[in-house]
């Protein structure tokens, strides 16, 4: 053992035989000792840390050093606050709940959309939103026979219909439709909302697949196919537009992917169907 390793009067030298304090944040039911004093922490409040022993009496310390817990010293200190939670949202950009919440139980009221794709799209960004509220999307093969479909249906009051139609434009098959169905009666009880795409995959921004607009498919050539093969992807048959449009749907992750006019009718559709049931 070499007695004259270190150099006694280095810095320090003074302290080097006092034992050093360790941070700890305090708590409640705590059991520390401070000047004789030997106590649970009770509370803290504006740096004063409030002690109190067996026999009920209590004594304020500062935090900070001076503290001894299990015989060894240490310095107490506030416990650190959380980081205040951000706000959570849906993919449709509405508020979501800190806790997980159960489906409602489904109103009478629906939403028709017109077609698979559209139902698929509408559930990815709108599913939680609408499984709060407690209403159903259901999709439609094509809107001919709508007219029947609404009668069937019979609407009325506390029983409400939204259909969300592809290439609604004045002049359409679409519109003469809408309006037949307007004529029917049903005014006020059917809401049928409609965006001027071709197909509900123009609705989604073209910069998600790397495009500044989506490409012109001629009116003779089946729109997705022609779109396919624009995009340079396979285009033989329903196999390669159903992949096509899966590749399409895992580029959107919420309504800021989506045209804004879609956004629009898909949120007034959602409150039309809704008013009779608000709590």
């Amino acid at each position: 053992m070499d007695r004259y390793a270190k150099d006694v009067l280095s810095a320090g030298w003074q302290k080097s035989h006092l034992r050093q304090s360790r941070d700890v944040a305090v708590e409640l039911d705590l059991v520390v000792e401070f000047d004789d004093f030997c106590g649970a922490v009770v509370g803290w409040e504006n740096g004063i840390v409030l002690l109190e022993d067996r026999r009920g009496k209590r004594r304020g310390a500062p935090f900070g050093p001076g503290f001894l817990l299990e015989g060894q010293p240490v310095a107490l200190r506030a416990p650190l606050r959380e980081a205040a939670r951000k706000p959570a949202y849906t993919a449709s950009g509405s508020r979501a709940s800190a806790e997980p919440q159960k489906a409602r139980v489904a109103l009478p009221s629906r939403i028709y959309v017109e077609g698979r794709h559209d139902a698929e799209l509408i559930e990815k960004v709108w599913g939680d939103d609408l499984r709060h509220v407690g209403v159903v999307v259901e999709f439609l093969g094509g809107i001919d026979d709508l007219p029947a479909i609404v009668a069937e249906f019979a609407p009325e009051p506390g029983r409400r219909l939204g259909v969300l139609v592809d290439h609604l434009v004045p002049g359409s098959k679409e519109s003469r439709i809408a309006k037949q169905v307007y004529q029917a009666g049903y005014r006020d009880t059917v809401l049928i909302e409609g965006h001027e795409f071709i197909d509900i995959w123009q609705a989604v921004r073209p910069q998600r697949i790397g495009r500044r607009a989506w490409p012109e498919v001629p009116r003779d050539v089946d729109f997705k196919l022609g779109t396919l093969a624009a995009l340079g992807l396979p285009h033989a048959d329903q196999a390669d537009i159903a992949r096509g449009w899966q590749g399409i749907l895992a580029r959107v992750g919420g309504w800021r992917d989506l045209e804004p006019q879609l956004n629009t009718q898909v949120e007034r559709l959602i409150d039309f169907v809704t008013q009779d049931h608000l709590e």
